[in-house]
């Protein structure tokens, strides 16, 4: 049996749940900039989520109000200024640290499962299926990935670009499933992320060349995101209120296997001259152009030195994520979030 509908009120919009709305939305927008942290998590941990879901689902229907307008611009607003202020960082630390990175990854997604695990309770059989399905997609996701079925930046066209960003805006407003993640399991993180840091740059320095060379790939994410939020807002909207311990469970089960696909010691290796790289044998003045970014992959056997920095960077990114979750238990001024988290 579908649960009942919620029918919680929605508290009146003050000053203080704005403030948490603008939090919300700024790290929802840092979550999304790395492969592993929830943006949606990160709503449910600041207890705005379902007023979230619920603003999106009544945007999309056209029944605007001042509250509708205010929540939205709180929270999209910030996570805009959070993606573009620090997009040029994450692209250089993925690039100089990345065991380091994907182990406070693997944290930061690891720190999810106790706020998803407080909105399961108590497991019904429903709620254990959806977790047991969520668990086997994820599997089947890093598998895709591990095959090697994801695009190159090379590949990127309006349509897989417009798909990707589809598939990261429902994972964004998503608990437990990373939009940066995703992106990455399907080829497309990297290109994207650099693009957006190099829109940036571009702008800054009033190149309109730049900018309207980024904007060949940011417009059909940006199209692919609206897509996405339309509908899997209001997808969720209704599954939320109606079928809310299996949906739960089902995104508890993606968030538990998530860090399978984020084996932090791998390394880039560059390429040399008279190599094929991305169809193309590159020449000294092609490899000098290569992003280090971009150097295909390699495992390599960690040290006692990387053993404990990745063991110290996954638990920094666990009590992160439980620190946030904290913020929204203590903090919670409405009544509908309060019950979701």
């Amino acid at each position: 049996m579908p649960n009942r509908p919620r029918t919680e009120p929605h508290s009146p919009l003050t000053r203080g749940l704005l403030a948490r709305a603008a939090l919300g939305g700024a790290l929802m927008g840092l979550a999304n900039l790395v492969p592993g942290i929830s943006g949606g998590t990160m709503l449910v941990a600041t207890g705005v989520y379902t007023r979230f879901i619920d603003a999106v689902s009544d945007a999309t229907r056209l029944r605007l109000s001042r509250d509708t307008i205010l929540v939205l611009g709180a929270i999209i607003g910030a996570a805009i200024v959070a993606i573009g202020g620090l997009a040029g960082l994450i692209s250089l630390a993925l690039a100089e640290f990345r065991w380091g990175m994907y182990s406070l990854f693997i944290g930061l997604t690891l720190g999810g499962v106790p706020i998803l695990w407080r909105m399961a309770k108590p497991l019904s059989p429903s709620a254990i299926a959806g977790v047991v399905g969520g668990i086997a997609v994820m599997i089947a996701l890093v598998l895709f990935q591990s095959a090697g079925a994801g695009g190159s930046a090379s590949e990127a066209n309006w349509a897989a670009l417009t798909l990707a960003g589809m598939a990261g805006a429902s994972a964004m407003i998503l608990p437990g499933i990373s939009g940066a993640y995703l992106l990455l399991i399907l080829g497309q993180y990297e290109n994207i992320i650099s693009v957006v840091k190099d829109t940036v740059k571009a702008a800054a320095a009033a190149d309109i060349g730049g900018v309207f060379d980024g904007a060949g790939t940011l417009i059909p994410v940006g199209l692919g995101v609206v897509l996405g939020v339309a509908i899997v807002g209001n997808a969720l909207r209704f599954v939320l209120h109606r079928y809310e311990k299996t949906t739960i469970g089902f995104l508890l089960g993606l968030l538990i296997a998530a860090p399978a696909g984020l084996y932090p010691f791998k390394e880039g290796v560059p390429p040399a001259v008279g190599e094929t790289f991305e169809g193309e044998t590159l020449t000294e003045e092609s490899l000098a152009e290569i992003d280090p970014k971009d150097w295909p992959e390699r495992s390599f056997t960690p040290g006692i030195g990387h053993l404990a920095g990745a063991s110290g960077l996954i638990v920094a990114g666990v009590l992160l994520t439980l620190a946030v979750g904290r913020l929204g238990k203590e903090d919670s001024e409405d009544p509908a979030d309060a019950s979701a988290g």
